[in-house]
């Protein structure tokens, strides 16, 4: 009777021991899968953020040139040679 029950306490101290390592693999496993997709989205917003200034650099040279063009017709129209 006593080695089963030294049986059963060794089983249960295995058990528990189980337990708390797969609960520290689980929560190790989502804090990686947290920080990768912390790591993506950082990756996606800069590569976003590229884009967008690109972009709104082309279209303040454009509006520029326009502006530039439409105040040159407005002096020639002032002022004709």
């Amino acid at each position: 009777m006593t080695s089963l029950k030294k049986s059963l306490e060794g089983l249960k101290g295995t058990s528990q021991t189980a337990t708390k390592l797969v609960g520290g693999i689980a929560a190790q496993a989502a804090q990686d899968a947290v920080e990768q997709v912390a790591e993506s989205s950082k990756a996606t917003t800069t590569a976003v953020a590229e884009e967008v200034s690109k972009q709104t650099q082309t279209a303040i040279g454009t509006a520029a040139d326009k502006a530039s063009g439409t105040i040159k017709v407005f002096g020639q129209k002032l002022c004709p040679k």
